[in-house]
């Protein structure tokens, strides 16, 4: 069994770090493509986007999770997913294909000036395009219910890689050659393509020709909740940016976007990271307790041993990071990069937990909570919205603090970890973040450029996180050195086998 956990541990390890490749080269190209494209650019993908990721929870939400938790899951399951996913998706793009013309009306137009704040033909154009997304990531949500389920992650790592490194560099190049908002369209519908076959041609899972109504109908009795639940947190999550994009303007949106996607990427690596290593970890242990508060318990301290200097740091260099990777014309955006790290710093603990309650099969308590968690968090969005933009964001902040203490009330009944000893396992990593956090935060005073000042601060605070864990013996620390040079070594020991 220790063997075992073992084997979770440093999937998680391992997960996290090829999240980090693939993460951190789409980060890099965004940067790019931003600082060769206008914010208001920007603004239209990020509004279309938003139409697209409602829609798309129909698809990928639910039925996928209802694969991976069933322990029974055969051919036929797996198949007749497959086929309703995709019937659905092209009946979902062939409504939204037929009514893009009422919807861009609804979305451009501004009842206070009477006129049109975006372009209509050219906002159809692309919603029609970027709806292609739904039926190839209908594919995708099956192929990735088998990577779950069969804990295949670096076959995922790879098929997700070649489709960001692909999609980006012909964005880039489009972009360049004054492509515009076509550039980000080749991206987003590139990237999802790619990603797809590439999974496809790698995993070697195929749909064989059979269906079943009763197995459907026995995912669908699990799957219709866990949808239900992506349906209000994504619908939630995203209403944030309809609201914006509809009552102030593209570009607005766009710094918005821009500034919460720094912490919202460093979180990615971690969140990405857990709702597929320790749900798929957590489900193969929902029978036993004590077990299931080890995995979660180690999670915990070794996620927010990474995530709290993560969103510290980017607090504190918030405006000259900005400057420095999208230029000026940005600047506006780091405020919102600092609101995203208040809001996002304890996300771990919202993610962990969340995973606790699907993996016992309390998807029907997951619903509850969540329609609690939305509904206060409408509450705060409804208030915030006469007051601009910046309070728009900053009600993430007290929403995101109200979610992670409802997300631990269960926890206590299921596994026994609740909301006292998941506190105690963080404080030392909250501690060790605190002190490293001031004196990066006094180099702000130095007199000197941004860019110096910007590789000082960075450099001071890995160096200084890393010599606080060395002297106060932090347990993640040394977890985490001795798996990557497991990890290294076996590597090395493969390459020179082959």
């Amino acid at each position: 069994m220790v063997e075992k956990r073992g084997n979770i541990f440093s999937g998680f390890v391992y997960k996290f770090f090829e999240r980090v490749g693939v993460q951190g080269v789409s980060f890099v190209i965004s940067m790019l493509l931003a600082r060769m494209l206008m914010p208001e650019e920007y603004g239209i993908i990020a509004l279309v986007t938003v139409i697209i990721t409602l829609l798309d929870v129909f698809i990928t939400y639910g039925f996928g999770n209802s694969l991976v938790v069933d322990r029974e899951s055969s051919q036929t399951d797996f198949s007749t997913c497959f086929y309703f996913s995709v019937s659905l998706s092209v009946a979902i793009y062939i409504f939204i294909f037929i009514f893009t013309p009422q919807l861009t009306e609804w979305l451009s137009y501004d009842t206070v000036t009477q006129t049109h704040k975006y372009d209509v033909a050219l906002l159809s154009k692309v919603i029609r395009l970027m709806a292609l997304h739904l039926p190839i990531a209908a594919v995708r949500s099956v192929q990735n219910a088998y990577v779950q389920k069969n804990m295949l992650f670096s076959m995922s790592f790879q098929a997700t890689l070649a489709g960001t490194i692909i999609a980006g560099v012909a964005a880039v190049i489009m972009a360049y050659n004054g492509a515009g908002v076509w550039a980000l369209v080749a991206q987003y519908l590139g990237s999802t393509l790619i990603n797809t076959v590439a999974l496809f041609l790698i995993v070697r899972w195929r749909p064989t020709a059979i269906f079943s109504f009763n197995r459907l109908k026995k995912i669908y009795q699990y799957g219709w909740k866990i949808l239900c639940v992506g349906l209000l947190d994504v619908g939630y999550s995203q209403l944030r940016s309809l609201i914006i994009a509809k009552r102030y303007s593209a570009t607005d949106l766009a710094y918005y976007n821009k500034g919460y996607q720094f912490p919202a990427t460093g979180m990615d690596f971690i969140e990405s990271t857990m709702n597929t290593v320790l749900f798929s970890a957590l489900s193969q242990h929902n029978d036993n307790k004590a077990e299931m508060a080890g995995i979660t318990g180690k999670i915990v301290r070794v996620s927010t041993y990474v995530t709290f200097p993560i969103m510290m740091g980017l607090f504190i260099v918030a405006e000259p990071l900005v400057i420095f990777l999208l230029t000026d014309k940005w600047a506006f955006a780091s405020r919102y990069l600092q609101i995203g790290c208040l809001a996002l710093i304890l996300r771990p603990l919202q993610v962990i937990n969340s995973c606790i309650i699907r993996s016992s099969g309390r998807s029907g308590l997951l619903l509850f909570l969540d329609i609690v968690k939305k509904g206060i968090g409408l509450i705060l969005l409804i208030v915030s919205v006469p007051y601009g933009v910046e309070a728009i964001a900053f009600s993430l902040v007290i929403i995101n603090i109200i979610s992670t203490l409802i997300n631990i009330i269960p926890s206590e009944k299921l596994v026994k970890y609740g909301l006292v000893k998941q506190i105690k396992d963080l404080i030392p990593n909250a501690i060790i973040t605190i002190l490293m956090g001031v004196p990066v935060y006094l180099i702000n005073y130095l007199d000197c450029n941004n860019f110096l000042k910007l590789g000082l601060q960075v450099i001071v605070g890995i160096l200084l996180y890393i010599a606080l864990s060395i002297v106060t013996s932090n347990e993640n620390f040394k977890y985490l050195f001795a798996t990557i040079k497991r990890i290294i070594r076996s590597v090395t020991i493969e390459r020179t086998s082959s």
